[in-house]
């Protein structure tokens, strides 16, 4: 769904991550520069820590910020969702993160000069993100997908550093280890009202995942509903055949791989396991993910 364009006057809020690496400060830099040739009224907050781009994206529409604009990666991008929801602000995106799969889902622009002409036209698309709720009660958003398995694994472990240096190359590091020593425990699911056993699930939004790979060509993140994804099979053998199956674009059809459209997913057990969302640790299982109460406008073109 599609909101009409308007310019773009108040000031913008554009939220960073000092500590994303070198080579993203430069490219951060750039959109910088493209955004006051444009002619943009901005200011640039700084993130210190973990959550600290939610906290900055509240204060931001409580002093009545109209355009809060993430500037990194999925991750970020979640976090300032988190911190705009249930206001009117609307949604910027800078994509320089490690696999940018939100921007990539929505068909956002990359180049510098493209962001700034974006966000000066101001056209929106409504989104539905969605939610995943805890056994304490605390719930959390998420933009493109949540995953409990080898995957949620793999962001647990994963070397930060390493991450900053290589960049995708660190996942697929920590991937071939983590299959080595993940134990592939059963997880029982209940995908509304029907119970389901499998090694990995993944909840998507969008199509894409760890990157423009397909996943789920039936999913659209401004349609109601998620795709829940259930891997049946566990061990390093099927692991290493989604992985193979993955960049080449025959994961959808992937044998033992269950496909569904829910209102509603609950992992239900094995207590304690991982859970990722927008390739961020945010919380153990038992957890019920479900589309977000609130919808998000993000300035797409």
């Amino acid at each position: 769904m599609w909101r009409p364009s308007r310019r773009l006057r108040s000031r913008v809020l554009v939220i960073f991550n000092p500590a994303a690496g070198a080579r993203r400060r430069r490219r951060f830099e750039r959109v910088a520069g493209a955004l006051a040739e444009a002619g943009i009224r901005f200011t640039v907050a700084d993130t210190a820590a973990p959550g600290h781009a939610e906290a900055l994206a509240r204060e931001a529409v409580a002093s009545g910020e109209r355009v809060v604009v993430a500037a990194g990666g999925d991750g970020t991008i979640a976090e300032v969702v988190n911190g705009i929801a249930g206001s009117d602000a609307r949604l910027g995106v800078i994509p320089i993160g490690t696999a940018n799969v939100f921007a990539h889902e929505l068909g956002l622009p990359f180049g510098a000069a493209a962001i700034a002409a974006a966000l000066k036209r101001g056209g929106a698309r409504l989104v539905i993100p969605g939610s995943a709720r805890f056994a304490d009660g605390r719930a959390r958003l998420f933009v493109q997908m949540l995953g409990v398995g080898l995957d949620a694994a793999v962001v647990a472990s994963l070397n930060g550093a390493l991450k900053r240096r290589i960049g995708k190359g660190a996942y697929v590091v920590e991937t071939l280890r983590q299959i080595a020593a993940w134990p592939f425990p059963r997880l029982r699911l209940m995908l509304e009202d029907r119970a389901v056993e499998g090694a990995q699930v993944i909840a998507t939004k969008g199509r894409f995942y760890g990157g423009r790979f397909v996943l789920a060509p039936e999913a659209t993140p401004d349609a109601v509903g998620l795709s829940a994804c259930v891997f049946g099979r566990g061990g390093w053998g099927s692991a290493l055949r989604a992985g193979i199956a993955l960049p080449l674009g025959l994961l959808p059809g992937l044998p033992g791989l269950i496909r569904q459209r829910v209102a509603a997913l609950e992992i239900a057990a094995p207590e304690g396991l991982p859970v990722q969302a927008d390739g961020d640790l945010i919380g153990t299982t038992p957890v019920v993910v479900t589309d977000a109460a609130t919808r998000i406008a993000v300035v797409a073109a």
